[in-house]
């Protein structure tokens, strides 16, 4: 007859998990408890792939509420360890079922700030890697790690092995932070989790300018020098300014752009979250990033840093058909949304809404070698329909250099 353990009546299921118990020693394919990583009390949750695949039956949903939910009685993060092939057939929907549960049980999670760090597995597959994995605040995976929502054995013979289903994959296409050994994850997870419990209301420090501290005499010299290839970028920095950080990777949403540097640093004994442009144009991808960025850093309460360096908005098909405008405009949206402050330093090119959308309202700052502006001088002279020779020219009547901005009270000051 079925029961609560095995609704189905599914042949050979009981006799299934006595072995599994017998191997594992543990009663079901998830172990969780209270634990230190580092000086950080964390609810750990477990995954036992020798347990049925780490299989999630009902009584593993269970287990699972039930972690989520004493880490957020409790305030502690949520280190998830993952290695699953998904959902158990032998309890069918009531089974597939769990998954929404434990979904509700990380959206509230997030609501009330608590930080979650998962880590991919070999492998990790299914409606687990979907509800419980990608929700996470910061993945990790191990490499070498199959990491995919449908397993390798329900794939075509010719995907069966396709690197998107790995760990190095899913990091090439965002949907992963970093790629971890065994020996460098200890470090990873005590980073991590010093860094999104480590937030405080004030705002972050206004960085030093690192180039030249003398103005430039016109536009279009602000214009040269911040195009200048010898000119501090974004990475110069963020090393001269946190005394350590971690870079997320990705948009979530399949796309990575190397232009766009964020993360969080460790300052001063405290934590602050940065979104940084590195002087490439700024794809879609790259504006996803820093809205995930900057809404996560408001749920934990961790102040934000941008530094803008961009001559604009990618403009090209590609980007316009990966929905450009709309991601620029979830970047708007996140920093006016948000409730921690942000703080922006403009350290090269300012082009227009693609650099405005980074720029924290109220509190932004200029370096010596940057400019801000409405357009481009040579896009403007194409818009008037005048000679590009004129550039320069324009570069002047724009009123883009450091200077100009302060006195226009468009900046907040020069660095």
């Amino acid at each position: 007859m079925p029961s609560a353990s095995d609704p189905l009546n599914w042949p050979g299921y009981e006799q299934a998990r006595a072995r599994a118990r017998a191997v594992t020693g543990a009663e079901e394919s998830v172990t969780y408890g209270q634990a230190l990583i580092g000086d950080i009390d964390v609810m750990l949750i477990e995954f036992d792939f020798r347990f049925l695949g780490g299989s999630v039956g009902t009584a593993t949903g269970g287990r699972l509420v039930h972690a989520l939910s004493t880490a957020r009685a409790h305030a502690i993060p949520v280190v998830s360890l993952l290695a699953t092939g998904g959902s158990r057939m032998q309890e069918g929907m009531f089974a597939l079922l769990q998954l929404q549960r434990v979904a509700r049980e990380c959206h509230l999670n997030q609501e009330s700030g608590i930080p979650h760090v998962t880590v991919l597995r070999n492998p990790t597959t299914g409606g687990v890697w979907a509800s419980l994995g990608a929700s996470a605040d910061v993945i990790l995976a191990t490499g070498g790690a199959q990491v995919a929502f449908g397993g390798r054995r329900v794939r075509s013979a010719e995907d069966a092995d396709h690197p998107a289903f790995t760990a190095t994959g899913q990091f090439a296409a965002g949907q992963v932070d970093e790629v971890v050994t065994p020996e460098s994850l200890p470090d990873a997870l005590s980073t991590w989790l010093e860094l999104l419990t480590g937030g405080a209301p004030e705002p972050a420090d206004v960085p030093k300018a690192l180039g030249n501290a003398d103005l430039p005499a016109n536009g279009w010299e602000a214009v040269s020098r911040a195009r200048d290839p010898r000119r501090p970028r974004a990475a110069a920095y963020l090393d001269a300014y946190f005394d350590t950080y971690r870079l997320i990777s990705g948009d979530r949403a399949g796309g990575v752009d190397p232009g766009v540097l964020c993360g969080i640093g460790w300052r001063g004994g405290r934590s602050i979250a940065f979104a940084a442009q590195a002087g490439t144009a700024t794809r879609a991808a790259g504006y996803r990033t820093v809205s995930r960025l900057i809404t996560m850093a408001d749920r934990l309460g961790i102040p934000v840093l941008t530094l803008i360096d961009t001559p604009g908005a990618a403009n090209n098909p590609t980007e316009e058909a990966a929905g450009l405008a709309a991601a620029i405009s979830s970047v708007f949206t996140a920093i006016a949304a948000t409730q921690i402050p942000v703080t922006t330093l403009v350290i090269g090119e300012g082009g227009s809404g693609g650099a405005l959308a980074m720029a924290g309202a109220g509190r932004t700052w200029i370096t010596p070698d940057a400019y801000f502006s409405v357009i481009a001088p040579e896009l403007a002279a194409a818009i008037l329909k005048r000679d590009q020779n004129e550039a320069t020219d324009l570069a002047d009547q724009l009123h883009l250099r450091p200077q100009d901005l302060l006195n226009l009270g468009i900046v907040d000051g020069i660095a």
